[in-house]
């Protein structure tokens, strides 16, 4: 592939964007773990493992890109956010200018987290991995750290596993796992994805979400050194976690 097609599958810009970038002597190509000193727009390069730096900056090629965000609080994953910033100005420019099909749509958040939830978030410009992952037929369970208004009890615990009812939907909804891992912290795997749908099943239990941080999708957990407001690649370990 030229050089200038792998800039532009990578949102660098229009192809004549990336060309110039090239041109400029602000794009360099690893090969063997050392920089090339010259490239040239049409030179061709094995995409699959390709890393390069642009502007000063290092990137690995990734034919579909997936990350994981740390989602601080006080932003939406919108890309018209009404009140707060949108999560997607955590993001370097490449990533939110991914070409689709001809047309920029960068990496989307899988499903999403209120402005007032924190933690661990999926991205990715792979249409079917959000589809699978958005899906409700395939349970992927997602585990939330719960801070609660008032103490917590073995009854409300037990209300959560054996299933609460919604306002909007008479069929109870259980929690897949529920622990009370101190007096004001509830640790809650759910398996579906119903509208605000932990803030409401605390308060069926007659208690009160005080601050909510989901740590982990499937088997991946949220780093303890990734920060809030960080972003990484997700490895190909990473996603074999997620479908576990």
């Amino acid at each position: 592939m030229q050089l200038q097609d792998i800039l532009y599958s990578q949102g660098f810009g229009t192809r004549r964007v990336c060309a110039g970038l090239i041109q400029q002597g602000l794009v360099q190509v690893y090969e063997a773990d050392e920089l090339l000193k010259q490239t040239h727009s049409a030179t061709e390069f094995v995409a699959e493992g390709l890393r390069f730096r642009v502007q000063g900056v290092d990137w690995p090629y990734h034919e579909k890109a997936y990350l994981m965000l740390n989602k601080p609080t006080a932003t939406e994953c919108s890309q018209k956010p009404s009140t707060h910033p949108s999560i997607y100005t955590l993001l370097p420019s490449p990533l939110r200018l991914r070409p689709q099909k001809g047309a920029v749509q960068g990496v989307q958040a899988v499903g999403r987290l209120d402005q007032d939830t924190t933690g661990l978030l999926l991205l990715t410009d792979d249409g079917k991995f959000i589809h699978r992952m958005s899906s409700p037929r395939h349970h992927v369970p997602k585990v939330y750290e719960v801070t609660v208004k008032h103490p917590l009890d073995e009854l409300q615990v037990n209300k959560l596993l054996a299933g609460v009812v919604l306002d909007d939907d008479p069929k109870p909804v259980r929690a897949a796992a529920c622990e009370a891992v101190s007096s004001h912290h509830l640790r809650l795997t759910l398996t579906e994805g119903k509208y605000h749908q932990v803030k409401r099943m605390v308060a069926a239990v007659s208690n009160r979400v005080e601050a909510l941080s989901r740590s982990q999708i499937g088997g991946l957990r949220l780093p303890d050194d990734l920060l809030p407001g960080q972003w990484r690649w997700l490895s190909q370990a990473d996603l074999a976690l997620i479908a576990s």
